[in-house]
């Protein structure tokens, strides 16, 4: 009958929570789409309450093209010149154009991280106005913004832009952080910055070397809901905490990018960006190896209330 479904956010009961909210996901999920095929086959891992989507068609997307970049202008995603913009993925995840590409620039060798605060805010911006259309489809229940930066994180085309995906359902990830009531760390040792209402800290116990949490002071639950001061204090913020990496390593790292924002179905969860790095020295990958796979234990070797120190005696803020 073409019903989506909506992980259940308020059962408190994680000893079957999660993996009941799976399996119920996988009995209930429509195999037809109004796109006609279906891109992906959902998977549940009954061991673990993992939800692992099968992708095979996301074998053919490009990987690093070589002749012509698909963002530039004149490419094949961006005919005129642009500030951002916005399009529905080519090879998308999952179907019904859940997956979009949002690109911060028609400059190919910018980054987020040069780009400045007033044009950050405009990627806010978008970023707030794509989910918020999202949100408002009757078949979502959460969505993501997110941006994989660098080679070694798996980014595929090198031109500066993020991600959206539109999920039917609350990811395991989203669901555990509302039920355990997420809120920004009150941890002075952990703490980075503070900018016009927004915080940055070190995550204190993250799988990651380098794991930022940025996040407004005053509870939000989604971007649609910062107004424009709140957005250009986020911009400004996440422009912050990014230079403080670039000079913390000498460079800028590669890095995983996330917005947390607040399901469809839930009242209560604290509106977050996460940035997260691999490097735990410069040019030094940290790699999730056998025992951390294999057990869901991690071994960070970077001590965070070091890093939130350092970071700290990095620069100023950007103008």
């Amino acid at each position: 009958d073409g019903e989506s479904v909506v992980a259940d956010v308020d059962d408190r009961r994680m000893g079957r929570g999660i993996g009941h909210r799976c399996a119920r996901y996988l009995e209930k999920r429509t195999m037809t789409h109004s796109s006609g095929a279906m891109p992906s086959n959902p998977r549940f891992d009954p061991s673990t309450g993992a939800l692992v989507h099968v992708v095979g068609s996301r074998q053919n997307r490009p990987n690093l093209p070589s002749a012509t970049c698909p963002f530039c202008v004149g490419g094949l995603e961006s005919p005129e010149p642009y500030s951002t913009r916005w399009f529905a993925n080519r090879w998308p995840s999952m179907p019904d154009e859940r997956c979009e590409v949002i690109l911060y620039s028609d400059d190919h060798a910018a980054r987020f991280v040069t780009l400045g605060v007033d044009h950050v805010k405009s990627i806010i911006d978008l970023w707030a106005e794509r989910s918020d259309v999202h949100y408002n489809r009757s078949d979502t229940a959460s969505v993501l913004i997110f941006e994989n930066s660098g080679r070694d994180v798996g980014a595929t085309i090198d031109h500066p832009h993020g991600q959206l995906y539109s999920f039917d359902h609350v990811p395991q990830r989203t669901a555990r952080r509302i039920e355990s009531g997420w809120a920004p760390s009150t941890d002075h040792s952990l703490f980075v910055a503070e900018l016009d209402g927004f915080a940055t800290s070190v995550s204190g116990a993250s799988p990651y070397p380098v794991a930022l949490e940025i996040a407004p002071q005053t509870k939000v639950g989604r971007l649609a809901e910062l107004n424009d001061d709140a957005r250009r204090a986020l911009a400004r913020t996440m422009c912050d905490a990014l230079e403080r990496l670039t000079t913390y390593f000498g460079e800028t790292p590669p890095y995983m990018l996330w917005v947390n924002q607040r399901p469809n179905g839930s009242t209560d969860a604290w509106l977050n960006v996460e940035i997260v790095s691999p490097w735990r020295a410069p040019g030094v990958m940290r790699y999730i190896a056998a025992a951390e796979v294999s057990t869901g234990e991690y071994f960070n070797p970077l001590v965070p209330e070091q890093l939130a120190q350092a970071l700290r005696e990095r620069l100023a803020s950007p103008r």
